[in-house]
């Protein structure tokens, strides 16, 4: 009886809350209306300082046994023997030549315009000089938004430093908040000294963070950002890493993948058992939380910036990359990490498979069964004694 007075409650309490839509969810109905995801944009690129308000309740807890969260715990010792340094542990001596990069990187690709066909197009008067500058631009823009992304990373670390209640995930936490710091540190540095210019943050991205400091609930703090932020970064570290020709790139790739497997474990071990105690409501919350978070950094991808920069109309330019050959397997490659994680925290079937539905629709279900990465950072962890060969 008390079972089915449960599926009961959950069922209604499922029914009371509003069926967020698309519109609700990302402010359009179709999740590929090109003209939509373009109307996204910064008015301030030029800030220095981006305020965001929020309100969340800083914990404190007084028990203080270290351990009763084993795998937390193991988490936090691993994380203490796999410190790097970013100044001294990278051959920041190596010298990069961003166009012999491209046109490496390029014949690893099918040629230094992808295999696309031009004929009609804005690129159709294109030569190697202004497929070479795209090829440079693209760096440039790449490895800014990591570094906004990191600087996320080292908010919303701080923030769970603050407002989780168990001391085992306050400890792994604060590494984090370290790990991060670094990541920003020598992404920074490797735009400053190798490549040839920043650009502001994707409006996509920062709408994102925003969300996810904006909202007091511990619990989506990690799922924001620990769950899908760190999970996509970690999928995309890891193609860059395989596709560039650049070693100190690779490099610098190879140690900040290490750590970020370990924060994406954290997240999946923090949160697994705590999605187990939610109603169907609390967990529709959290899938539509989830979607809107993929749709974004999907929405990011397209480098509209980019295109700007470049002097193409960016309609233009959009609708003949998202015909490219592999840009959909490219674009699905990315949610490689999330949606095991999200199956394994209940999170894809849970309130009627709505997540599973919604990530059917951005066509990134048939990873569900990969690997998730609750122990994956083991595997990471192996090869930290040969990072310097990487």
């Amino acid at each position: 009886m008390t079972d089915m007075h449960e599926d009961t409650a959950d069922a209604e309490a499922l029914k009371a809350i509003e069926m967020g839509s698309n519109i609700q969810l990302i402010g359009r109905e179709n999740i590929n209306d090109l003209e939509a995801i373009l109307s996204v944009t910064n008015t301030d690129r030029d800030a220095i300082v981006h305020d965001v308000r929020s309100e969340y309740d800083t914990i404190f807890t007084w028990d203080y046994e270290k351990g009763a969260r084993p795998k937390l715990n193991r988490l936090y010792e691993k994380a203490k023997t796999s410190m790097w340094n970013g100044e001294t542990d990278l051959p920041w001596e190596t010298e990069v030549d961003q166009e012999a990069v491209v046109l490496a990187n390029a014949a690893q690709q099918g040629g230094i315009s992808q295999g696309m066909d031009v004929t009609g197009t804005p690129f159709a008067k294109w030569g190697d000089k202004e497929w070479i500058q795209l090829g440079i631009e693209s760096q440039n823009w790449t490895l800014s938004q990591f570094m906004h992304g990191e600087q996320g990373a080292l908010i919303c670390t701080a923030r769970i430093v603050e407002n989780v209640p168990w001391i085992d995930a306050k400890y792994y936490a604060a590494t984090q908040v370290m790990d991060e710091a670094r990541h920003v540190e020598v992404f920074a540095k490797y735009l400053d000294t190798k490549l040839s210019g920043h650009y502001p943050i994707n409006a996509h991205l920062r709408l994102l963070l925003d969300d996810i400091i904006q909202d007091s609930r511990w619990d989506m703090t990690y799922l924001g950002m620990q769950i899908m932020v760190e999970g996509l970064a970690l999928a995309a570290f890891g193609f860059i890493h395989m596709l560039t020709t650049e070693p100190l790139l690779k490099q610098l790739l190879r140690y900040v993948m290490s750590d970020e497997a370990r924060h994406v474990a954290f997240g999946v071990l923090s949160l697994q058992d705590y999605y187990k105690e939610l109603n169907a409501a609390e967990l529709r919350e959290r899938q539509e939380f989830a979607f809107e978070a993929a749709v974004r950094m999907r929405d990011r991808f397209l480098q509209q910036e980019v295109w700007e920069r470049m002097g193409v109309p960016v309609k233009d330019a959009l609708e003949l990359v998202l015909q490219a050959p592999d840009r959909n397997a490219f674009q699905a490659l990315l949610f490689s990490k999330i949606v095991p994680n999200c199956k394994k925290l209940g999170l894809l079937d849970a309130a009627d498979g709505w997540l599973r539905t919604k990530f059917t629709e951005l066509g990134v279900i048939q990873f569900e069964d990969m690997a998730d990465t609750g122990e994956e950072y083991e595997m990471f962890a192996l090869a930290n004694d040969d990072k310097r060969s990487a």
